[in-house]
């Protein structure tokens, strides 16, 4: 899935477009991460979606424990958490702060307890996810998800995973901004389908 990328992204999933086992949908322009993970939800075949930013914060090498759960069948969703105990390079110091307040907020609202409401390592059932009538376009889309999962009481579980976080020099785009804006999607959804 690639949402109008201008870094060449573009240019390689053109070429790997001819490949039978992959299916690579192009947005002609910047629609935001919501919008493209439901393009990609519609798109999809199979049982399971992991969802996976291009920009490797998240290592694909944790699939195997994303999976897990769900063979075992004690899940339906599993969050990947960066604050269980894995390896990681440290995170900016604002951005780790509004993340604990808006997970905190997330456990108040819908009684649970998860320890990273915001992130984006998200494996789930697909049936799950297409029934969810998600209308995320931005960075809200993460607790848009984690609203509806929480108050049909699907199963998550969450297990640790290796985090690499990009710099802002290196293309970071969520800002504060979107805290405020992850704050009012978790209040509106705690109240309203």
């Amino acid at each position: 899935m690639d949402d109008g990328s201008k870094d060449g992204t573009r240019e390689i999933l053109e070429k790997l477009k001819k490949d039978p086992i992959l299916r690579v949908i192009l947005h002609e322009k910047n629609l935001g991460k919501g919008a493209a993970v439901r393009s990609g939800i519609q798109a999809v075949n199979g049982d399971l979606l992991i969802i996976q930013d291009a920009d490797l914060e998240y290592d694909p090498r944790d699939y195997p424990r994303l999976l897990q759960p769900i063979q075992e069948g004690i899940a339906d969703v599993v969050y990947g958490s960066r604050f269980l105990g894995e390896a990681r390079r440290p995170i900016y110091f604002w951005n780790m702060i509004a993340n604990k307040i808006l997970t905190l907020t997330t456990n108040i609202l819908y009684n649970n307890i998860l320890s990273d409401m915001e992130t984006g390592y998200k494996l789930i059932k697909i049936e799950i996810a297409r029934s969810l009538n998600l209308k995320a376009k931005g960075f809200e889309f993460e607790p848009e998800v984690t609203a509806k999962l929480l108050k049909r009481k699907v199963r998550i579980f969450e297990v640790p995973i290796r985090f690499n976080p990009r710099l802002y020099s290196e293309g970071k785009k969520i800002k504060m901004k979107d805290a405020f804006i992850a704050m009012w999607t978790l209040v509106k959804y705690r109240f309203i389908d």
